[in-house]
């Protein structure tokens, strides 16, 4: 998540291991960063899903979940219980540790400016990606001269 969730285009990445949205968003609510809030909803967009139910099961409660019909900006919005919505990029299952690496960190920088979409497309097309490399906004460079933060997912 980013720092300052709410001043960026994006707020944040998710990178869930399969398609199966039950069994990632629960895991995702039921590990979210408690100074992000509670999750109380999601929005989603069903491209990234294999199928989309109406709630989820999390610890001690249930997660209503909705989709964007059409949509497939690769996001899911998540609805917090303090009236927050926070923006959440999802990294597909299939990508590679270091394109994931690169879209987690993209999402979360300080200063983002690119949509889900944008940040996945050009990720997507740099297989040999460096994840020690950053994204900057500093008028189309996407490389920085420092290595961003270690990801939570590779435990770096």
């Amino acid at each position: 998540m980013a720092e300052h969730p709410g001043k960026d285009h994006l707020d944040g990445g998710w990178w869930p291991q399969t398609r199966e949205l039950a069994v990632e968003l629960a895991d995702l609510v039921d590990h979210f960063p408690a100074q992000s809030g509670r999750v109380v909803r999601a929005l989603v967009s069903p491209p990234d899903w294999d199928s989309t139910p109406r709630i989820v099961p999390v610890t001690g409660r249930y997660v209503k979940v909705g989709a964007f019909p059409r949509d497939d900006t690769h996001l899911v919005l998540l609805k917090t219980s303090d009236r927050r919505t926070l923006y959440v990029l999802v990294v597909p299952p299939g990508f590679t540790p270091a394109q994931g690496d690169e879209a987690l960190r993209a999402s979360a920088e300080t200063g983002n400016d690119h949509t889900a979409t944008e940040v996945l497309h050009e990720v997507a097309g740099h297989p040999d990606l460096d994840p020690g490399g950053h994204w900057s906004d500093d008028g189309g460079s996407w490389w920085g001269p420092e290595p961003g933060t270690p990801s939570s997912r590779t435990g770096a």
